[in-house]
């Protein structure tokens, strides 16, 4: 009788009531079949968390996270780099939030949108947007935060994925998490007379041009080195961060065949 009612108790139901139950379990088979595990459910952030200004809340959050390296890698379409995935990102800080009671909330968004073409011809669209978060702390006060981003695709998902970037940008800009990045000190650029003419975006714009020939390739290159902007980032035409120098170089290699 012990069996039966340990079985009956986990189940959540009477000894009565189970000698109703046309479809109990046998008693022999009792044994082999033991009472759920009462953690099975169990998921971070189930605890109350402690009822601190949001401030206070999302400083306890920064001191538990990390640094989050470029562990991810691209490899597709001749292109070859290290990323940090906002998944990555998501993964690290979610169950910390849980666990303090933070809720990130995108209260506005505000996009606009372009067309791009590929070497190849393929028609992109482009979005940025700025979004505006919230950020709601254990005792319902709040922080408001802004942050922006950008993405190319040639489907249906550049909206996503910009705001996704964007999202990227909040919790590693604004949680202050150290990315083992290099410092942006390393790299010296003499301030000239005048600003560039041309903006980064309009040399990626002509870089990616299909109608861009393999000679003036060379020449973008000779100009973004004279205006040291060689290593400025873009966004690519797969929507990931690329310096001028290597999309140009991986475009001047796809148009020669790979040819040096």
């Amino acid at each position: 009788m012990g069996l039966r009612e340990n079985a009956a108790a986990a189940a959540g139901r009477t000894l009565a009531t189970e000698e109703q139950d046309d479809l109990r379990l046998p008693e022999e088979f009792v044994d082999q079949f033991p009472a759920p595990d009462p953690m099975a459910d169990y998921e971070p952030g189930d605890d109350d968390p402690e009822m601190v200004p949001v401030s206070v809340a999302w400083l306890r959050v920064r001191r538990e996270i990390r640094a989050i390296a470029k562990g991810e890698l691209y490899n597709a379409l001749g292109t070859k780099f290290n990323f940090r995935g906002v998944d990555t990102v998501v993964n690290v800080f979610g169950p910390v939030t849980l666990k303090h009671g933070i809720n990130v909330l995108s209260s506005k968004v505000e996009a606009s949108y372009g067309e791009k073409t590929t070497a190849k011809g393929s028609k992109m669209r482009e979005c940025s947007v700025l979004v505006t978060w919230t950020v709601i702390g254990p005792m319902g006060d709040t922080l408001t935060l802004q942050t922006m981003g950008e993405a190319l695709d040639t489907a249906d998902k550049a909206t996503t994925k910009a705001q996704s970037v964007a999202l990227r940008t909040l919790l590693l800009a604004f949680g202050l998490t150290p990315t083992h990045d290099t410092d942006p000190d390393t790299d010296r650029i003499e301030r000239g007379n005048e600003a560039p003419a041309r903006s980064a975006e309009s040399y990626r714009d002509e870089i990616l041009d299909k109608k861009t020939s393999q000679g003036r390739l060379q020449q973008i290159g000779y100009e973004l080195g004279n205006l040291r902007m060689l290593g400025r980032k873009v966004t690519n035409e797969v929507g990931e961060q690329e310096t001028l120098d290597a999309l140009g170089q991986r475009i001047y290699k796809e148009r020669s065949g790979g040819a040096q």
